[in-house]
C-alpha cells in the first residue's frame, strides 16, 4: 500500500510543496464514476477521504473489482508511461475527498527536476507492482480453479 505519507515522504520538503502547490481539492459523490478503463488518463489524485474501487473490464460480464483504495492512497498511475491511457476504471464507493494533480504539470515538472521525477516514478512503480499483484490475486479469486490464489 503506498499512502500519502509514504508519497509525500519520499520527496524533500521543497518538492513535496512544489508538487502540493499544483493540487485541487475534489470531491465525488458515491457512485462517481472517477475514470473508465481505456480513456485518457491526464490526471491522478491522493485519496483524503473515502473509498475508491477499481475494477477491470471483463469481456461478457461485469467489471470485475480488483481493489479497493482509501485515505492516503495514490489513485491513478497511467498517466505517467505511454499511452496515457487507463489500465483499470474507478468508481467511488462512497463520497470521496482527493487531492487531484494534473498529469502534465506534474511531467513537466519531473523533467525540469530529475530527482523528483525519480522520487514520483519510484512512487508509482511501487504502486503498479501492487496494483498488477492485485490483480493477478483478484482475478484467481474470481475466475481460476480452486486453490490458485496467491503464493505461499
Amino acid at each position: 500500500m503506498t499512502t500519502m505519507t509514504n508519497l509525500l515522504g519520499m520527496l524533500s520538503l521543497a518538492h513535496r510543496d512544489r508538487l502540493l502547490a499544483c493540487a485541487t481539492d475534489v470531491s465525488f459523490p458515491a457512485g462517481a464514476r472517477i475514470f473508465q478503463e481505456g480513456s485518457k488518463a491526464d490526471r491522478f489524485w491522493i485519496i483524503r477521504t473515502g473509498m475508491v474501487s477499481l475494477d477491470v473490464h471483463v469481456p461478457g460480464r461485469q467489471a470485475a473489482t480488483i481493489d479497493a483504495l482509501g485515505p492516503g492512497q495514490l489513485l491513478g498511475w497511467s498517466w505517467l508511461v505511454p499511452p496515457h491511457t487507463w489500465q483499470l476504471g474507478a468508481e467511488a464507493r462512497n463520497p470521496v475527498h482527493a487531492l487531484e494533480f494534473d498529469a502534465a504539470a506534474v511531467l513537466t515538472m519531473c523533467e525540469e527536476d530529475p530527482v523528483l521525477g525519480q522520487a514520483i516514478t519510484r512512487c508509482v512503480a511501487t504502486v503498479v507492482g501492487n496494483r498488477l499483484q492485485s490483480t493477478r490475486t483478484r482475478l484467481l479469486d474470481l475466475y481460476g480453479p480452486a486453490g490458485s490464489g496467491p503464493l505461499p
